[in-house]
């Protein structure tokens, strides 16, 4: 059997003592510490950590160790969480007409390097649109959206995502603007995928906005879903550096590669614990 790890991320108010307060609630359970890595925010003055840790003998009672845990988080102001490393996330995936992102996150899944359970796919087009992917094993929704119907739309698309005990949504290219009243129930657990280096050029077409400025870079953004359009924590952005040569459909061919990139990137991260609110922004624990 594989050793048991878990993965423990916490913030607070930053003030002396606490990653003593942490370590030692941690040995008295007879815990090892494998990894840390924390961040002190001097401006917001707030203290992040991860903490990947085990027991020597396998032997770690989960239970006991989260109620010392409490009683420190209590101390400090803290919020934090304890997971377990094989514990796999449940997550529904969300599509439009373009696939490309969840052609490559079905593809690292099944390769395994997404730890995670496909909970469901949802699309606002029928499944013939998906033809080129493999569904082998997922279940697929078909849930159509109009401007009249849009608010029985989210209505079904929010009870599938509690029916299939869904921990994370991810808009794989899901080219539909939830409303505030979704985004703000899904707040923390929607990643979204925009085809633009934000803040710059939000909203329709943004490569052909960037050739009209005729930019040299072009980007993707991986960020939370808020209720303030293309205004979430950002997690992970990429660029491609292009030239005058470059017509829009390059810009757009382009394009695809870096959002499949910065969003299973991105993902990855979220399942791993390694990226923490923190206010607008994120801190994410790389390697």
């Amino acid at each position: 059997m594989p050793h048991s790890s878990y993965v423990l991320t916490l913030d607070c108010p930053n003030r002396p003592g606490i990653v003593a307060a942490v370590a030692t609630a941690i040995f008295e359970q007879g815990g090892n510490i494998l990894e840390a890595q924390q961040y002190d925010d001097t401006q917001s003055h707030r203290f992040l950590a991860r903490i990947v840790l085990d027991h020597p003998r396998d032997a770690l009672d989960p239970a006991a160790l989260r109620a010392v845990l409490a009683a420190v988080a209590a101390r400090f102001d803290m919020r934090w969480a304890l997971r377990d490393r094989a514990q796999r996330h449940r997550v529904l995936l969300m599509v439009s007409k373009f696939d490309h992102c969840l052609a490559d996150i079905l593809y690292r899944w099944r390769l395994g390097e997404l730890p995670m359970e496909i909970a469901a796919i949802v699309s606002n087009h029928p499944r013939e649109t998906h033809e080129r992917l493999d569904f082998a094993g997922v279940p697929f929704h078909h849930l159509p959206v109009t401007r009249d119907n849009k608010a029985a739309q989210e209505a079904a698309l929010l009870q599938l995502v509690e029916e299939t005990g869904s921990e994370l949504v991810v808009l794989a290219r899901y080219m539909q603007v939830l409303s505030d009243d979704l985004a703000g129930q899904l707040a923390g657990r929607c990643i979204n995928i925009h085809h633009s280096f934000l803040p710059g050029f939000k909203g329709a077409r943004p490569y052909h906005q960037a050739h009209a400025r005729g930019v040299k870079l072009i980007g993707a953004t991986a960020h939370y879903v808020t209720a303030d359009l293309d205004e979430g924590p950002i997690i992970e952005q990429d660029v491609e550096r292009i030239s005058h040569h470059d017509t829009p459909d390059d810009l757009v061919r382009q394009g695809r590669d870096i959002e499949r990139r910065v969003l299973s990137r991105a993902l990855l991260w979220h399942l791993e614990g390694r990226v923490l609110l923190n206010g607008a922004r994120t801190v994410v624990f790389r390697d």
